[in-house]
């Protein structure tokens, strides 16, 4: 992950402006005492974070049928690709 900017929690007050407009861009460390303890983004980004993709897990003998079914079949069908 590629470093975030950093603002030192003091310029939550006294650089707002310039918080928010990096926030607009990326993601933006807060820090206290020099370690990083926040992160400040844009709600668009905020929403793209909590709204991507959900993944499921599942043991093989507690999926469900068609769920088995299918990961099976995609084995096999990448088994057999692998000899050939």
């Amino acid at each position: 992950m590629s470093q975030l900017p950093e603002f030192k929690a003091a310029d939550l007050t006294r650089h707002t402006s310039d918080l928010f407009e990096a926030a607009i861009r990326s993601p933006v460390a807060i820090t206290k005492h020099r370690k990083p303890r926040f992160v400040l983004m844009s709600m668009d980004q905020y929403r793209k974070l909590t709204q991507g993709p959900t993944q499921q897990v599942h043991m093989l003998d507690e999926m469900p049928d068609d769920l088995r079914a299918l990961m099976i079949e995609g084995l096999e069908r990448d088994t057999a690709a692998d000899v050939e």
